[in-house]
C-alpha cells in the first residue's frame, strides 16, 4: 500500500509507502531556469579518467520546475550526455599532479550525503534505444572494505537499458565493488506501464531491514542483504551506450537510429526519513 504526501506546496504529490509516518529531508523541484550548483554536480571521470560519454552540457530547466537532460551529438559524430551527482565515488577523483604516486586525487566534500529513508523520482524516461537513463544511490567508497555494510554498495532504483525496446527497467543492488568480485542481488527487470502523460515515480524504501522498490506505486523488487550502513549519495545519470568497451570505446550502432532530440525530463527528486 502506498500514501500519497503533499511534500512541497504547489507541486506534484509524493506517493511513499503506507504505514508509516515521513518527513521530507532533502529535495531539488527544479524551480528556476538554472541547475542548483549546491545541490548538484557533474561527473565527468570514470575511474580517474576524463571519460568521453560524460558532460557539463545538454541540462535545462524550463522555467516550469522540470529537468531536462540532453543526448548529444558531437560534431564528430559521437555523442555524450549529462550525469549528475550530489556527491562522488573516491576513486573517480582526478590526479591534481599527473606526478605524483598515488592514483586519484584529494577527497572532495560531499553536497548531500544520506543514510536510510524513502528516495523517490518523479520522471519522463527516454524514448529511443540506444542510450540509458537511471536513479541511483551509491557509496564513496563501495568495495574499499571487505564488509559491504560498512564500504556501502551501488543502489540501482531505475536504469532503462531495455525500456526503449520492451517497457522494462533494471533495479537492484550491487556490491564488492566492480570487477571479480562484483557481487549482485539479482536485478529484476519490471514491465513499466505506459501512463496518459508519460510520467513515472521510482523510489526505494531503505532500512535496516533492506531494500523495497517501487514503480509507480507498486512493490517491483525487495532486496534484504546486505545492507549499507554508510552514508551515500545520489546520482541522476544518462549514459549513451558502447562507450565502456573497453577495446573499442565508441558509441554503440543502436545510436546511428536514433532521431533527435530525445532527453530524459525530471521534475522532482525527493529524500524522506520515517519518523
Amino acid at each position: 500500500m502506498m500514501q500519497q504526501i503533499r511534500a512541497v506546496e504547489g507541486h506534484e504529490n509524493s506517493l511513499l509507502p503506507a504505514g508509516k509516518r515521513w518527513k521530507l529531508v532533502w529535495n531539488d523541484e527544479f524551480d528556476g531556469t538554472a541547475l542548483d550548483s549546491s545541490k548538484w554536480n557533474f561527473r565527468l571521470h570514470f575511474w580517474g579518467n576524463r571519460f568521453p560519454a560524460f558532460t557539463d552540457e545538454g541540462v535545462e530547466l524550463d522555467g516550469n520546475s522540470h529537468m531536462k537532460i540532453n543526448l548529444i551529438r558531437r560534431p564528430d559524430g559521437s555523442y555524450c550526455s549529462a550525469q549528475l551527482q550530489t556527491g562522488g565515488i573516491v576513486y573517480d577523483i582526478p590526479k591534481e599532479n599527473p606526478q605524483s604516486f598515488w592514483p586519484f586525487g584529494a577527497y572532495k566534500e560531499m553536497k548531500f550525503l544520506h543514510k536510510f529513508g524513502y528516495y523517490e523520482i518523479r520522471c519522463r524516461l527516454n524514448k529511443q534505444f540506444g542510450w540509458w537513463v537511471a536513479f541511483w544511490l551509491q557509496s564513496p567508497s563501495i568495495g574499499a572494505h571487505p564488509d559491504p555494510r560498512r564500504a556501502g554498495i551501488e543502489c540501482d532504483i531505475m536504469e532503462s537499458q531495455e525500456y526503449a525496446q520492451d517497457k522494462t527497467i533494471r533495479c537492484g543492488n550491487i556490491w564488492n565493488g566492480y570487477g571479480k568480485n562484483c557481487k549482485g542481488s539479482g536485478h529484476k527487470h519490471p514491465i513499466i506501464e505506459d501512463t496518459p502523460d508519460g510520467w513515472h515515480l521510482f523510489g526505494v524504501d531503505w532500512s535496516k531491514d533492506g531494500y523495497v522498490f517501487y514503480a509507480d506505486g507498486k512493490e517491483v523488487n525487495r532486496v534484504d542483504s546486505p545492507v549499507s550502513e554508510t552514508e551515500q549519495f545520489i546520482l541522476v545519470t544518462t549514459e549513451p551506450m558502447g562507450y565502456r568497451d573497453a577495446v573499442n570505446p565508441k558509441a554503440n550502432p543502436a545510436l546511428d537510429t536514433i532521431v533527435l532530440p530525445d532527453c530524459f525530463e525530471v521534475d522532482y527528486v525527493r529524500v524522506f526519513d520515517e519518523i
